[in-house]
């Protein structure tokens, strides 16, 4: 088997994309990935070798994805936003063999140490590019085809960067059957036809934009029209002109749209599917898009290390707030504090298994371990409560994650780098309610006696080592923060 099939069968005249406005063919996606094989082989990719992709929503993404797969390599999606020492990090977790690189992370490539990059054998340069000794992306694809490799279901296919609540950004490792599984699984809820238009402004560094808009969307046979950045006007007009039937989107999207002039929402009510995800959809804009568009935004659940949908509200009578049921083939528990099945109206963490749970994480068989049991439940922290017709609810979160635009952000890792700041003393991060985000974070910090630093410096600080929605938007100067009796900062006192 190998992921990189899923194109392979698809009529050749059919639009699998369309991206900057210029739409690709499935027969032409399938000889431009064909010669970009060629390339990696040239250049040293073997099975198993890691290869970086620092590009954003385009079809150099999906080229270098597929012809990754298809060789047998690691595909390692990078965030381009991230500043170049979160991206530094990474690149040295992982080792690349090939990164490929667009314009839009030019700056921040420009900033990495590659000479810690001792397994780069090359840097293929998408376009406009500057960068000495690269491979041209437009020339690559006049190369000689070379064909997919044959895998083994249980080898890797993409490590996905995910934070874990130790604070340092972990590679969820997904195999080849991890992510095809997921696949399988949601085909079996109907969501897609091989007519539909999907929207993609998910971004495909993250696991939904990878395997849902993107993965299922070619496994359908469908087409996907691929955006860099989110904008409601825009948004509302890419959908009347380009057909789109079907718009996952986070929460964030929704309530943008919700707030748009009805003469300009009209297109809303053509939509197929409405799809949501990776934070709490707000009840209010669901019942609001409902009444005014009869449009029905159906949320799920899923994360990294499911691959990542665990259960959809697709089918069955709708109920507003609820993430639905398992998919078929996935199982899932609640569990309570006491390690029993939680009774039926009882909260109660979330464990799945399935095919789509993941390997681990690359390189840290602890972290492996505090998630992933012998028997091969994952622990997700999520808390829920199941209805007494099996609709699943989220209540809680065991974890102190927050989730800003549907982005994961863990406290301990904005402390990590606010306590490298030579002037604070201590410092403890929590989530707070936003109008547009979700959640944003806020900081609290103890400064060094004698030490003065504004609000300001803080977060500029803070921008040059994290993604911006990892920063905090706010910066609170206390002179000390509330601690439990073994010393433990009480982070729901903050809150």
């Amino acid at each position: 088997m190998n992921l990189a099939e899923i194109i392979e069968q698809h009529p050749a005249d059919n639009i699998a994309l369309i991206s900057r406005g210029r739409p690709t063919t499935y027969g032409e996606l399938r000889r431009q990935v064909a010669s970009l094989r060629g390339v990696l082989v040239e250049n040293g990719v073997e099975r198993g070798d890691r290869v970086a992709i620092l590009c954003g929503n385009s079809r150099y993404f999906v080229l270098a994805y597929l012809a990754t797969l298809g060789v047998g390599g690691i595909a390692v999606p990078l965030n381009i936003m991230s500043p170049a020492s979160e991206i530094q990090r990474e690149l040295d977790t992982v080792q690349p063999r090939i990164v490929f690189v667009e314009p839009a992370a030019m700056t921040a490539w420009s900033n990495v140490d590659r000479s810690s990059l001792t397994e780069m054998r090359a840097v293929i340069a998408t376009e406009g590019h500057d960068i000495a000794g690269a491979i041209t992306l437009t020339e690559s694809l006049m190369h000689a085809p070379v064909p997919i490799l044959n895998m083994s279901s249980n080898e890797m296919a993409a490590f996905i960067f995910t934070s874990g609540t130790a604070g340092s950004p972990k590679a969820a490792m997904l195999t080849q059957n991890n992510l095809y599984s997921n696949l399988v699984q949601i085909s079996k809820e109907n969501v897609l036809r091989s007519s539909d238009v999907v929207y993609g402004v998910l971004p495909l560094f993250h696991i939904f934009g990878l395997n849902v808009v993107l993965g299922y969307t070619l496994f359908t046979g469908a087409s996907v029209v691929l955006v860099q950045r989110f904008d409601p006007s825009t948004a509302l007009e890419t959908f009347a002109e380009r057909g789109v039937t079907v718009v996952p989107g986070a929460p964030q999207v929704w309530s943008a749209l919700a707030q748009m002039p009805d003469n300009e929402c009209k297109v809303l009510s053509q939509l197929r599917v409405a799809l949501t995800g990776a934070a709490k959809m707000p009840e209010q804009v669901t019942n609001q898009l409902k009444d005014r568009y009869g449009l029905v935004v159906h949320e799920g659940y899923g994360l990294t290390e499911s691959s990542p949908v665990v259960t959809t509200s697709i089918n069955g009578s709708h109920k507003v707030g609820s993430i639905g049921k398992p998919l078929q083939e996935v199982s899932i528990r609640l569990v309570d504090e006491h390690g029993d099945d939680a009774e039926e109206g009882d909260s109660g963490e979330i464990w799945v298994r399935g095919e789509n749970v993941f390997a681990g994480y690359y390189n840290d068989q602890e972290a492996t371990d505090r998630v992933l049991t012998a028997d091969g439940w994952l622990r997700t922290g999520d808390i829920a409560v199941k209805d007494a017709d099996g609709d699943l609810f989220l209540v809680d979160r065991m974890k102190d994650l927050i989730i800003v635009s549907g982005f994961n952000v863990y406290p301990a890792e904005v402390e990590q780098v606010l306590l490298a700041h030579s002037a604070i003393d201590q410092a403890a991060v929590v989530g707070v309610s936003h109008p547009h985000t979700g959640e944003a974070v806020r900081a609290y910090v103890v400064l060094h006696n004698g030490v003065h630093l504004d609000e300001e410096s803080i977060i500029e600080h803070c921008q040059k080592q994290l993604a911006r929605y990892k920063c905090p938007s706010k910066v609170l100067i206390v002179q000390s923060l509330p601690t439990g009796s073994t010393g433990k900062v009480l982070r729901r006192a903050l809150r």
